[in-house]
């Protein structure tokens, strides 16, 4: 008799590196997705979800995935493994984990990994447990959000942002440094209501993006150059007697030491900073200061360079100095997830004594650490050899034969072809995870739809298994992924955890919309702003609010910028089959060097080159070049991406990246066709 399997939908979450957190709906058939759309148990996404993100069912089942642990066995790179069992991957692990440790030291353990990808239960549960109790080197996070997160930290405590449900409320829109249709696209049509009803769009971007073709102010700034515009508002502000005087003795404090730092930026010598006019400067500060409410969509892009932090600090300044507080649809929109007061009890940090290693200076790490070495590098939740700066490096520390690598991966990345063990993990649709928006203020859990593809596993299982394996187990240690999440979910508030476990999402504070300074203050010790944040000074090489020059040279006179695109989150999905890449310019800078649409180009510095095809239009503002972020080396012509060409220098603030200090030239390929 036949019998006929129908679909059932799953509910679940998005917990990819996005602002907006989407709610999904995953069809499953045989035990197979089949479909994967939006559902409205999140109200801010409400059904629809991103292309990149329907695809992902060709990363579950595509020919890149992992489906069972295997070691090496040729040259590093060549991605050449020789299938084994879980059981004799993790005893070779482990021996080789105890080897480094006795013979070097337990810091010449790297674990090498990132969360913008990952919820509450698939970073720093079981595995901070297994690297904390090796005593190995402790990881600074700080690729992406580092030198705004330390601004918004000093500043404001990480106070709740406005969420994508005021936006329509406000008269007054200023997205800066960010590109919503690219990530968080959930904002754009808040943003369109606010339009529908009278408010002013402004877009700070050296692109023209899809949003900056809708602004009514695009200011296209040069890279770098965040900082002197935003203190030439400040200027304009307390010089024009417009600076909420009221409301800063109140609740702030440093105001006149930042006064005293904007005072030299003027909107001529600022716009000639930035590259920008001294009108359209002057236009957008009048604006702001006469409009309210007001909001500021602060963005990441703007962090990405050696004035980021400071930038950012001045960003968010704004909206005290201007008195936007206060008002539904008025103040700043930043990070949203500290807004949950969630304190990670579980999480096993390392002694304050371990080495801390940056994560943006890989390759310094794998190439001249001594004091040890660096013997075992454990990869998970990552792509570095793709998405740190400095690549070349990054590589020559991977192709290090004395160098033991794990990499516990979904697919086979280019960080994966470099291991000695290759681990199958499994992805968001095949585990549990609690995942946060920092858009608007969801919390959601997430739920497997599908058993796991061939032998992945997921973090839980591998590090509790190491733990277990390496005698470094507790009593207290939850045993296996659904343990954990039982254990997560325990050392939450009851009423966060019991929502989360009995509907699968959790109601936010604030009905999911604090009006700051009036719901919602600063986190700080004092509850006040800090416009001065002086514990930041001495991080800063030119102190708080100073600006640091344009590196550019005569030599390599274009900026290189890598923003997020359409087709991946960071590096993840480059696996799956897209329209070739090419480096976009300005028409001015191709006639310059007598190039055309369409021509192989190499872009290079003394780091390195690249080569790929030009794309020529006016999109881009003159003197700056882009490259997506996220390449994987076969996206190139050379096997080399946008990274290789990137500084492994640090930002001012928080020790981030500094992605959009590459200077460049960008030349006719050598053999290409005239």
């Amino acid at each position: 008799m036949e019998t006929h399997v129908t679909e059932h939908l799953v509910d679940t979450v998005c917990p990819l590196d996005c602002p907006d957190a989407c709610s999904l709906a995953i069809g499953v058939n045989a035990g197979r997705v089949t479909s994967i759309d939006g559902s409205r148990r999140n109200p801010a996404t409400d059904g629809y979800i991103c292309a990149k993100v329907r695809r992902f069912g060709e990363r579950v089942y595509g020919p890149e995935r992992l489906l069972y642990p295997a070691l090496r066995k040729g040259p590093k790179g060549l991605a050449s493994f020789e299938r084994v069992s879980w059981d004799a991957a993790l005893a070779h692990i482990a021996t080789r984990l105890e080897d480094a440790r006795e013979r070097w030291g337990g810091e010449s353990i790297l674990p090498y990994s990132y969360g913008g990808s990952n919820g509450l239960l698939t970073q720093d549960t079981s595995d901070a447990a297994l690297f904390t109790r090796l005593g190995a080197s402790r990881l600074a996070r700080t690729l992406c959000s580092a030198p705004s997160g330390a601004p918004n930290m000093a500043m404001y405590g990480k106070m709740p942002s406005v969420t994508y449900f005021d936006y329509p409320d406000a008269r007054l829109i200023i997205v800066w440094g960010a590109n919503p249709s690219a990530s968080g696209i959930h904002l754009i049509p808040f943003i369109r209501e606010a339009k529908r009803h009278g408010a002013t769009l402004v877009v700070v971007d050296p692109r023209t993006t899809a949003l900056a073709k809708q602004a009514d102010i695009h200011l296209a700034v040069r890279p770098g150059t965040d900082l002197p515009v935003a203190l030439s508002i400040h200027r304009y502000l307390f010089e024009q007697g417009l600076a909420d005087r009221a409301f800063l003795d109140a609740h702030a404090s440093g105001a006149d030491r930042l006064r005293e730092r904007a005072l030299p930026w003027t909107f001529e010598r600022a716009a000639a900073e930035a590259g920008v006019s001294a009108e359209a400067l002057q236009q957008m500060a009048a604006l702001y200061a006469a409009t309210s409410p007001a909001v500021i969509r602060c963005g990441w892009g703007s962090e990405r360079n050696r004035n980021g932090g400071n930038a950012t600090l001045a960003i968010l300044a704004l909206p005290a100095v201007a008195g936007k507080f206060g008002v539904r649809g008025g103040g700043y929109t930043m990070s949203n997830t500290a807004s949950w007061g969630i304190a990670k009890k579980w999480t096993e940090t390392g002694a304050p004594e371990s080495r801390l290693v940056n994560m943006n200076q890989l390759g310094r790490a794998l190439l001249e650490y001594d004091a040890p070495p660096v013997k075992a590098l454990f990869v998970y939740n990552c792509n570095p050899a793709v998405t740190v700066p400095d690549q070349r490096r990054v590589l020559k520390g991977l192709e290090r034969d004395d160098l033991f690598t794990v990499v516990f991966e979904q697919v086979m990345t280019d960080t994966a072809r470099y291991a000695d063990v290759l681990l199958p993990a499994t992805t968001f649709l095949e585990g549990y995870d609690l995942a946060r928006g920092y858009g608007p203020i969801s919390l959601q859990l997430g739920l497997p739809a599908i058993e796991p593809v061939g032998e992945a596993r997921s973090n839980a299982d591998v590090f509790g298994a190491l733990l277990r394996r390496m005698d470094l187990a507790t009593n207290a240690d939850p045993d296996g992924e659904l343990e954990e999440m039982l254990h997560v979910l325990g050392q939450l508030p009851s009423e966060i955890g019991d929502a989360l476990r009995d509907q699968g999402s959790a109601v936010p504070p604030f009905d999911g919309r604090p009006i700051q300074c009036h719901d919602v203050w600063p986190l700080t010790h004092d509850r006040r702003i800090h416009l001065f944040p002086e514990e930041l000074e001495s991080q800063a090489p030119a102190g708080l609010y100073g600006y640091q020059l344009d590196p550019a040279t005569a030599a390599y006179p274009l900026t290189l910028i890598s923003p997020a695109n359409e087709r991946t989150i960071t590096s993840t999905l480059g696996e799956l089959s897209r329209p070739a890449d090419r480096l976009l310019m300005h028409p001015d800078d191709a006639a310059a060097r007598g190039l055309a649409n369409g021509d192989e180009v190499r872009v290079h510095n003394e780091l390195g080159e690249v080569r790929v095809h030009a794309s020529v239009g006016p999109w881009i503002r003159p003197g700056t070049v882009s490259l997506p972020k996220g390449l994987w080396r076969r996206h190139t012509q050379n096997g080399y991406t946008g990274t290789s060409l990137v500084p492994d220098t640090l930002t001012d603030l928080g020790g981030g990246a500094c992605f959009n200090d590459a200077r460049v030239q960008v030349d006719r390929a050598v053999g290409a066709d005239l």
